[in-house]
């Protein structure tokens, strides 16, 4: 079960770096007054609608050998950033961060802005009342992005397959095992990584209907 265990690993990794990027910029968003808010909105979402092939071109090119941004990784890690784990990552993260973002903002703009003020008439900074105040508010609805973030990563094909490749033992998840043991006529193996997955999924998805359902924290 190592694919299983490879996509585990960067599901969470690609869930953390969605969770922390996707809050942030949720919270940014559910302010007030800021600028470009559709704009930014619409870019961070449209990986949802994207084909795999079209995000992963884009992918490839801005982190291939021949990117600034290629450049620079193989520079300070002495390798390349495609077709390795770290690229598996990034690819998660692509897929995931729409999710995150999405069910982040949604949680932040249902918390009533007269709490948040009333925070800042008793002298909380901004900052202090989005963390004292919104976060525990919103907490239910974050965690449920995180689920559904954690979820679609763990599943994803297309783009791990053109931004890390299909190597085993470095960058071949339960998804892209699947669909070698198919090809290969390994019935049996294939069998068991359906199973696998779609035990995983199916707890995710109930988690994330649960948590989506209760109210938030008072």
């Amino acid at each position: 079960m190592g694919p299983v265990w490879l996509s585990l690993q960067v599901a969470l990794t690609a869930t953390l770096l969605s969770g922390v990027g996707g809050v942030a910029l949720a919270g940014l968003l559910s302010m007030r007054r800021v600028p470009l808010k559709g704009l930014v909105d619409g870019l961070f979402t449209t990986p949802l609608v994207f084909p795999p092939t079209v995000l992963g071109y884009y992918l490839l090119v801005a982190l291939g050998r021949q990117s600034a941004v290629g450049h620079a990784w193989e520079a300070v890690f002495g390798g390349p950033l495609v077709f390795t784990r770290s690229g598996a990552v990034v690819a998660a993260v692509v897929t995931s961060f729409p999710f995150v973002f999405q069910g982040a903002r949604a949680a932040l703009e249902s918390v009533d802005p007269t709490l948040l003020d009333a925070a800042r008439t008793l002298g909380a900074t901004p900052a202090r009342a989005f963390v004292r105040v919104a976060l525990p508010l919103a907490s239910r609805g974050i965690v449920a992005g995180l689920v559904l973030g954690f979820a679609r990563s763990l599943g994803d094909f297309g783009l791990t397959l053109m931004v890390a490749g299909n190597i085993p033992g470095e960058t071949q998840t339960a998804a892209l095992a699947i669909y070698d043991a198919i090809l290969a006529g390994r019935d049996a193996d294939a069998r068991a990584l359906v199973l696998t997955m779609t035990a995983f999924a199916l707890a995710l998805m109930v988690a994330a209907q649960v948590l989506a359902r209760r109210p938030h924290a008072r």
